[in-house]
């Protein structure tokens, strides 16, 4: 059974690097590997998700929460780069004031036709963290087993108790902000020791033959017994051969243009950017056989060689690198351990892993990482480094449970979670056919590649993630359905 972590993408959250380029015993940055080097002093800001905490978003209020998710994007990636060139803790205030204005109208436009979120404006203020320090809770050892509950029921507690829990992290939040201040502004009196904030550091690689076998139970395990529906169904959409490519997230920020700060890689409908509404995508061509018009993108991975090309979500958003096309693309729907799937609906919504899980920390993360040959060897927040004549591979499981109703939520996963460890959907919740994006790469030899993030949070590989957009006809996901509770293997 394959089951993983919840997801989301953008949102508000962020973090700006003051980084130095010199590691200890070595004053030079790794130029040659494309690595901007940063020593244990380095410090990045962390801002609270603002996205994370929406629950109901009007449909007259969508327009204006995209602007205002996206602003709040672009301030943090405005307050890192000044922070780069030498502000320090200057940046701090006027990002909080930048962040109420902006929470400010997110919130008006919401309580036109819906409850007032107040709580939302509690979350302007940021504060700093040490880059050495890691993706926060649940982070730790890489090469844990997906026994240790990376995956399992990381969503099936919502609503009072998150936000009770969210109120908490903001109060503490807010009392560390004057000490974290202070720290800041003694890192940035260390004058000559700042330098631009690259990633990824080598310290984001390890050799895949130093990681020992994590992955012989779920969620790599596939779905077996006497209750199981073990069959498959999967969808041949090619590896972006057309180059179809785009820095626009449509699921988070529909109706804004980079809104990702970081280049998406897309199979499947054509017209997928950030002004496609479901009856775009109703209408277009697709590269997926069996008229499959579905949408699945995640974020490029690059070849850090130093190409710089000037637009949006690439060299403007600090990815530079020549873009890697996939070898191997396979999108593949299993089923559940504990008994028959249900049928999605048409332009359902699901984001899996969290494009800032190295501040947000990794209650959403989903990245898994690993190479041809040693798949039974799962990262989640670590580069594998392959051995000649192995592929780096990414793998993303979907949520599996569905709550019946809704095709998208506020947060965009409050609609869907995780089955548990036993393969069983919380109360509320149904099984539904699980997607899961395997993708490989050719990659160099070494420390040579990073994925696409948002420029503050490092290319870390925590912060992978992969999104779809089912737009399968009906009558084919019935088929999709009736192939994987018959324990068939279709295509």
């Amino acid at each position: 059974m394959l089951i993983g972590g919840t997801a989301l993408l953008l949102g508000g959250g962020g973090l700006a690097a003051y980084a130095t380029t010199a590691l200890a015993g070595n004053n030079t940055p790794d130029t040659m590997s494309g690595h901007q080097q940063h020593t244990a002093s380095a410090i990045t800001i962390s801002c609270p998700d603002v996205g994370e905490r929406l629950r109901t978003v009007p449909r007259s209020a969508q327009l204006s929460v995209s602007k205002g998710l996206s602003s709040l994007d672009k301030q943090v990636h405005d307050a890192y780069h000044k922070m780069m060139g030498g502000s320090g803790a200057d940046v701090l205030n006027p990002l909080k004031a930048q962040r109420q204005k902006t929470i400010k109208m997110m919130v008006s436009a919401i309580a036109k036709n819906t409850k007032r979120p107040s709580y939302l404006l509690k979350m302007s203020g940021c504060t700093t963290k040490p880059v050495d320090e890691g993706a926060g809770a649940g982070g730790g050892d890489s090469t844990k087993s997906v026994q240790d509950g990376w995956y399992q029921g990381q969503n099936q507690t919502q609503g009072a108790d998150q936000n009770q829990d969210q109120n908490q992290q903001d109060q503490n939040q807010q009392d560390q902000n004057q000490q974290d201040q202070q720290g800041q502004d003694q890192q940035g009196q260390q004058g000559g020791q700042q330098g631009q904030a690259g990633g990824p550091s080598p310290d984001d690689f390890v050799d895949i033959n130093n990681v020992q076998p994590n992955a012989d139970a779920p969620p790599f395990a596939a779905p077996q017994g006497g209750n199981a529906s073990t069959g498959t169904f999967t969808t041949e959409c090619g590896r972006n051969e057309d180059g179809h490519f785009n820095s626009d997230n449509v699921i988070v920020t529909p109706g804004v243009s980079n809104g990702a700060h970081h280049t998406h890689d897309y199979v499947g409908n054509k017209a997928t950017d950030a002004f496609a509404n479901d009856n775009k995508l109703a209408a277009s061509d697709t590269t997926c056989d069996n008229g499959d018009q579905s949408t699945h993108y995640w974020p490029v991975l690059r070849k850090l060689d130093g190409n710089a090309e000037q637009k949006p979500g690439a060299a403007q958003d600090a990815n530079v690198g020549t873009t890697l096309t996939p070898a191997t693309v396979t999108l593949t729907f299993r089923g559940s351990q504990v008994g028959q799937v249900e049928a999605m609906p048409r332009f359902m919504k699901i984001i899996t892993g969290d494009a800032k899980a190295f501040t947000n920390g990794t209650k959403n993360a989903n990245a898994s990482w690993s190479c041809t040959g040693f798949e039974d060897r799962q990262l989640k927040d670590k580069y594998p480094l392959c051995p000649e004549g192995s592929q780096v591979v990414r793998t993303f499981a979907f949520q599996n449970c569905w709550n019946g109703q809704d095709i998208d939520s506020g947060n965009h996963r409050d609609h869907v979670t995780f089955s548990d460890q036993n393969g069983a959907c919380p109360q509320g919740f149904k099984a539904i056919p699980q997607l899961v994006q395997r993708i490989t790469y050719d990659v160099p030899q070494g420390q040579s590649f990073a994925v696409d993030s948002f420029p503050e949070q490092l290319h870390k590989p925590v912060t992978d993630h992969g999104d779809f957009i089912n737009v399968m006809p009906d009558q084919l996901m019935s088929k999709a359905v009736d192939c994987i509770n018959g324990g068939r293997n279709c295509t």
